[in-house]
């Protein structure tokens, strides 16, 4: 039998060539070899590495050789990101690769200047680097001949693909490609660059959207033997986090500390690992800020980066830090993602972040070097933390990874895309409308009663059989060339703070409105300083530097609480189990305190527990934020009207009786199903485009993502004991 040809060989030359002398790589990776022969074969492709795996490399390089191979012209390749950040950290080693073929790579996003727009719109690249947002402004702007730029891509490339598709980001991209398909005339390859995830077929289906069941598609993890669960199911509520999961824990230097205060972690890190280059995540731009500030009060050169600061500001703070040794930036989830901030020698985590997924990609940002390995210091402020920290390296040590899963119910962005279809075409008939989509749902015919909803709100007009942009829609998001419409996202209003002429970053207005005594100072950037003037029109802060006492505050958003999983896996903790990871001294003693003080009163190894302590009655289900908001709508004889779920408990009526408890029960197992939780109806201002929905749709689609059907119901399914605490 003849030997297997090497993939290797199908590369063009050229870029053989490059590899070797201008890399100086003695070898592919694994996954760089094995995504060559999919990807040179059209097949939508996602490949699925740990952070640093080689993945943009394994993308570009096969796409590269097809490219000279085939003779594409114009722009034949998209390469789409989440972060504009990452797009410009990215711009130059793709050009770089693209120049030994003498072809090229632009990028083209919210900061990009006219100019340079211009220069893209008449000398197109072959390859673009850009975002969805400005991917549909591209379809829709007055400025650009969309036709002409983009009718010959042929390849979509999509990096950090899981970031995509666990929001509304993700339909937002998925429509878009739709869209860009039908200018394209032909099918588009579509390539993901993931990190790892827990189910890589289903993440590999939902992006290809409506070619899924036509297309042939493959997933390329290789090197998954030592990365989380790669293979694991979805995981469904009552199965055990771990099934599927590989033998033993993955590989890395995990610890756990129970520092008490922001305060003491600013200590620890000022104290410990003096020499070395460390990132430190926080899991809000308020510790960002509060943490920067305090190990600069301790002469540790600390840098900052988070969404609310500047671009200037992050460039500035990201490059001093890569090109510096003895330093520590610190940030939220920005610089999660691919990112390079140079070699790290170690990853601190304040608190814990909110999923296993989230962990590993921070953690992956360690280890980069020979014979390195990747590390991870945690350090809970306070008592829950420390719990929650626990139980997510529980399932971490198990291997398991959350599956990728796409918002339900998206019809704000049905609205949307509806209305900015309508734009790019000028005129949209009103049968044909469908076929922009090409069949995908939710953006199909089932979409008719939203369409029916943006005629007669007069968001849309209709004339001879044909739709046309109507004067709500004008008078709502015409601004700027309907900018509004590109962004499938919303944030809460912020002021712009700055110094001079110098951009700081931006702040929440209610550090701005609430009373406080003395002069009005706000933290930001790491730095203290004195509000001067505020521009409540322009929303703008005029600011000077002064040596301490400023304040950090954003509003939070929503609260999407933890997992069914993550939450199962914390009552394990308190129930005896260890992760395993090196404790210390005070972590295991703050554990321990725990399990011997107030544990006996939560958690029972048999299921779940009803304690009463007086009149306060709370259900302690540990099942997630979701579950318990679906069990507290679907019992309402037995659960206190007046409440907010938590992850943990549900608090019940003060005179329950064990009677009132089974007659509820027992109602809601022979029952036809459970009941969507109550939505806040100003909620329904966070969800963007929602003006252009009826209320009642817009609550459902909040409603729809609140429930936890099937972990509430494997809750209903456990045996429940009643207790009294003293």
């Amino acid at each position: 039998m003849a030997p297997a040809a090497d993939p290797v060989d199908r590369l063009d030359p050229v870029v053989l060539h490059h590899v070797v002398n201008t890399l100086g790589w003695p070898d592919l990776r694994p996954l760089q070899r094995a995504a060559i022969s999919p990807v040179m074969d059209g097949e939508d492709t996602l490949l699925l590495a740990p952070t640093a795996g080689g993945k943009t490399e394994a993308a570009c390089l096969p796409v590269l050789s097809a490219m000279s191979g085939q003779n594409w012209t114009g722009t034949s390749v998209l390469y789409l990101c989440p972060l504009k950040a990452l797009l410009n950290n990215l711009v130059t080693r793709i050009d770089g690769y693209a120049q030994w073929l003498g072809r090229s790579a632009a990028l083209w996003h919210g900061d990009t200047s006219q100019s340079q727009r211009q220069r893209i719109r008449t000398e197109r690249p072959d390859i673009l680097l850009t975002t969805p947002e400005s991917l549909e402004a591209m379809l829709i702007g007055v400025k650009t001949d969309h036709a002409h730029l983009l009718s010959g891509v042929r390849v979509v490339v999509v990096d950090e693909v899981h970031a995509f598709a666990g929001d509304d980001r993700g339909w937002h991209l998925l429509a878009v490609l739709e869209r860009l398909a039908r200018v394209a005339g032909r099918p588009l390859q579509r390539i993901g660059l993931s990190a790892t995830v827990g189910n890589p077929q289903q993440l590999l289906t939902w992006l290809q959207g409506s070619g899924a069941e036509q297309r042939p598609g493959r997933v390329v993890a290789p090197e998954r033997a030592d990365t989380p669960a790669a293979d694991t199911p979805a995981h469904t509520p009552g199965s055990a986090p771990q099934d599927g999961a590989s033998a033993g824990p993955p590989p890395g230097d995990v610890d756990l500390d129970y520092v008490g205060s922001l305060t003491n972690a600013a200590k620890v890190i000022a104290t410990l690992h003096k020499g070395e280059k460390r990132l430190v995540f926080c899991d809000s731009r308020r510790q960002v800020e509060e943490l920067g500030a305090a190990l600069r009060a301790r002469d540790v050169t600390a840098f900052l980066s988070h969404a609310s600061l500047s671009a200037d500001e992050r460039a500035r703070s990201e490059q001093a830090f890569a090109e510096a040794r003895d330093c520590v930036i610190v940030a939220t989830s920005t610089l999660e993602l691919g990112i390079d901030v140079g070699d790290l020698d170690r990853v601190i985590q304040i608190d814990a972040p909110g999923s296993v997924a989230s962990f590993l990609q921070r953690i992956g940002r360690t280890g980069r070097r020979a014979g390195g390995t990747r590390n991870c210091l945690f350090l809970a402020t306070h008592k829950d933390a420390l719990l929650q920290a626990a139980g997510l390296l529980l399932l971490w040590g198990r291997n398991w990874v959350e599956p990728v899963v796409a918002p339900p119910e998206p019809r704000h962005l049905v609205a949307q895309q509806l209305l900015a279809v309508t734009l790019q075409e000028h005129k949209l008939g009103d049968q044909l409308w469908p076929e922009q989509w090409n069949g995908l749902a939710p953006f199909d015919r089932s979409a008719a009663p939203i369409l029916r909803h943006l005629t007669d709100a007069g968001f849309l007009d209709t004339d001879g059989g044909l739709l046309f942009i109507g004067p709500e829609a004008e008078r709502r998001f015409g601004r700027r060339h309907f900018i509004e419409l590109t962004a499938s996202f919303t944030a809460p209003p912020q002021f712009t703070v700055l110094s001079g002429r110098t951009e700081i970053g931006r702040m929440d207005p209610t550090v701005l409105t609430e009373e406080r005594p003395g002069p009005r100072r706000l933290l930001l950037a790491g730095r203290s300083w004195q509000v001067t003037f505020i521009d409540w029109g322009r929303k703008r802060v005029f600011v000077e530097p002064v040596e301490s006492g400023g304040v950090a505050k954003w509003s939070s958003g929503a609260h999407t609480g933890l997992t069914y999983v993550l939450t199962r896996a914390m009552r394990e903790v308190l129930l005896g189990a260890d992760p395993p990871v090196a404790l210390t001294r005070r972590a295991d003693a703050g554990l321990q305190e725990w399990r011997d003080g107030t544990a006996c009163d939560l958690v029972h190894p048999a299921g779940t527990l009803v304690v009463r302590r007086g009149n306060d009655v709370r259900w302690w289900t540990w099942a997630g934020y979701r579950a318990n908001a679906t069990l507290g709508a679907t019992l309402p004889s037995i659960a206190d009207p007046v409440q907010r779920p938590t992850d943990c408990y549900l608090r019940l009526r003060e005179d329950l009786t064990q009677d009132m408890w089974r007659t509820a029960l027992d109602a809601v197992l022979a029952g036809p199903a459970f009941v969507l939780p109550d939505v806040d109806h100003r909620a329904v201002q966070g969800l963007k485009f929602s003006a252009a929905l009826p209320e009642r749709l817009a609550v459902a689609t909040l409603a729809a993502r609140l429930a936890d059907f099937d972990s509430a119901r494997t809750v209903l399914s456990e045996p429940t004991r009643f207790s009294t605490a003293p």
